[in-house]
């Protein structure tokens, strides 16, 4: 090899380095930067602030804000549910043992919009894990079955703790093909609805609680052990964190509401944003997830601070009761700065109802995962909120070196 060709391969080599080396630094550095100083779009709207402007300043006027911003949601971001069917049927179709204690029962759930037009019935799976004994026991509903959608099986674990374990498939009520929007059988059965697949499936969550706590219009040609109402908490991860938050934020009957690296359409802000995080315009496209959403949503691709409302708002429907929000650090397209700033967003809210330490936060490290930790951090507060024990977990610490004021 010639001396001049020789000279050409070196310096392409060093080029090809340096490149390799510079852009993953370039990208470490500006995301470093961002966690502490996440990018604002403008000024979060006043959750204590009624339509007209008054502020809110009472429990009872918070009953009647919390109306107003579940129109908000409802309108702008995630669609109209409709109020419970007329029925659900609950047919047993198995019972297997778990390897260390307990009972799996395999359900079909039929929901029957109207009586009077029972042809519009659909169907769900649902996987009961039992506890041994005769109850009442605590119980969480988790939107997808154990061990699905990078969360580790964990099941038998929940169990072992005293919980029954509601576990549903949620893509049966409407299905997540990323870039198609599929007619699922909840919009067949709901035409007039314009609620996206979120909304649905937190629709879901609510028809598990109706049979978990034997409502009036729910039929079962089987028993379990009886679950204590005011015991009743829900969860899920990513989409199905997000799910799992508008379901509890909705649905006054979850004592305690655990949405797992929900991010943005979720816990975290779009007014907020930490570095590579997703936005409106990522969801919204056509290619993605458009459907999981009301179908004019995208109208803020790129305009997020024209929203009438940040995710503050949907967290703050949960007081009084228990929020316990968990995310990882490393998850930077779940925005957790971003998830930071919701926390204290809508901790005015708790605060005025004199429930300050029922508005939780936890970060791991990490990435992308509902993992065992996650899981630890959700018995705890369940343990210290919600069943009278002891736990050592700091729910409340926060990672990130701002405040609001701080932003503004």
């Amino acid at each position: 090899m010639s001396l001049v060709k020789k000279r050409k391969l070196i310096i392409l080599i060093v080029s090809i380095t340096l490149f390799l080396i510079g852009v993953p630094g370039i990208f470490l550095t500006s995301y470093q930067i961002r966690l502490h100083n996440p990018k604002v779009l403008g000024e979060l709207p006043d959750v204590l602030s009624f339509n007209n402007g008054t502020q809110v300043d009472s429990s009872s006027a918070w009953d009647i804000r919390r109306d107003e911003i579940k129109i908000l949601l409802e309108d702008f971001e995630y669609g109209h549910m409709p109020g419970r069917p007329d029925a659900i049927q609950a047919h047993l179709l198995s019972t297997n043992s778990l390897l260390r204690d307990g009972l799996v029962e395999k359900y079909n759930i039929t929901v029957v919009p109207s009586n009077e037009t029972a042809a519009s019935q659909f169907n769900f799976t649902l996987w009961l894990y039992l506890p041994s004994g005769s109850g009442p026991f605590p119980a969480i509903v988790k939107v997808s079955p154990d061990g699905t959608g990078n969360q580790v099986p964990i099941a038998q674990t929940v169990i072992d703790r005293g919980f029954i374990f509601a576990c549903f498939e949620h893509t049966e009520l409407d299905p997540d093909i990323s870039g198609e929007d599929v007619i699922g059988p909840a919009q067949k059965a709901y035409p007039d609805q314009d609620w996206g697949s979120l909304a649905i499936w937190a629709w879901g969550a609510m028809r598990v609680a109706d049979f978990l706590i034997q409502e009036p219009w729910v039929q079962s040609d089987s028993s379990f052990p009886s679950v204590n109402k005011s015991q009743l908490i829900v969860t899920g991860h990513s989409r199905r964190g997000k799910t799992a938050l508008v379901a509890g934020a909705f649905d006054e009957r979850f004592a305690m509401v655990v949405p797992n690296d929900s991010g943005t359409g979720g816990a975290s802000s779009y007014f907020i944003q930490g570095f590579f995080c997703e936005r409106i315009r990522g969801l919204t496209t056509n290619r993605r997830y458009s459907y999981w959403f009301q179908e004019d949503f995208g109208q803020f691709t790129g305009k997020e601070e024209t929203l009438p409302f940040d995710q503050h708002f949907l967290r703050a429907l949960v007081a009084p009761r228990l929020l316990l929000v968990t995310d990882a650090l490393g998850d930077y397209w779940a925005n957790p700065p971003g998830n930071q700033a919701m926390y204290l967003a809508c901790q005015p809210v708790f605060d005025l109802l004199q429930v300050s330490d029922h508005n939780a936060q936890h970060f791991r490290t990490g990435g992308h995962g509902f993992l065992e930790e996650d899981f630890d951090v959700l018995f705890g507060f369940a343990d210290s909120m919600l069943l009278g024990q002891s736990s050592s977990i700091d729910f409340y610490r926060l990672p990130f070196r701002f405040d609001l004021d701080d932003l503004y």
